[in-house]
């Protein structure tokens, strides 16, 4: 699927692999993806049927909205893609994937994860902060779990490494439902979304 060829407001979710420790925390994924999804809101991430990332899909999907998935062959090929997908796309790398999904997203969210969520986090906001994209960031601090994350930024930006107007290049939100408002008032100027929830809109309920 090309960006340009689904009419969804799409969000990119960053999560982990894993489920974690805490049970909250998967049910919140869960939570988000149908949340969302209700909205008209379409999915891209990782394409893995494990963890967090498993959730959030499967939130979309029992929400009746549809999701893409993107994976590198040599994780497909460990039998971790989920191929109940609207659509699952089989890269040649892990760069590839990344820059893919980045170019299917609207917005980009970043849950509770590991090493591979850091990066993809820090890597979105990198590029905005260097105007490669200009798309709202999002991460969803549930428990706290990124408290440790945002003092380091403070503590970077204290330090000189950072300047202060790039702290505000992603926003953070607490609750599953108020990122959900974000997002959603994110896209509430947006043709596409407001087609997008309307169920008169048959080309893109079957998307």
């Amino acid at each position: 699927m090309s960006r340009s060829s689904s009419s969804k407001p799409t969000v990119c979710v960053y999560c982990g692999s894993s489920e974690g420790n805490d049970p909250h925390v998967r049910a919140d994924a869960y939570a988000l993806g149908q949340q969302l999804g209700s909205s008209g809101i379409h999915l891209v991430y990782g394409g893995a049927s494990i963890g967090l990332m498993n959730a959030v899909a499967q939130g979309f999907l029992d929400s009746g909205s549809t999701v893409t998935g993107i994976i590198p062959e040599f994780l497909a090929q460990r039998e971790v893609a989920n191929t109940k997908l609207t659509e699952l796309i089989i890269t040649q790398s892990m760069h590839e994937r990344k820059a893919m999904m980045a170019e299917h997203a609207d917005v980009f969210i970043a849950l509770p994860g590991g090493y591979g969520t850091f990066e993809e986090l820090f890597e979105v906001i990198t590029w905005k902060q260097l105007k490669l994209i200009e798309k709202p960031i999002f991460v969803l601090n549930i428990g706290g779990y990124y408290n440790p994350i945002l003092e380091l930024v403070d503590q970077a930006s204290s330090a000189g490494f950072i300047r202060s107007d790039s702290v505000d290049y992603f926003s953070t939100c607490d609750t599953v439902e108020a990122l959900v408002e974000r997002v959603r008032t994110h896209f509430s100027g947006s043709l596409l979304f407001n087609n997008a929830i309307n169920p008169s809109f048959t080309d893109a309920a079957t998307l």
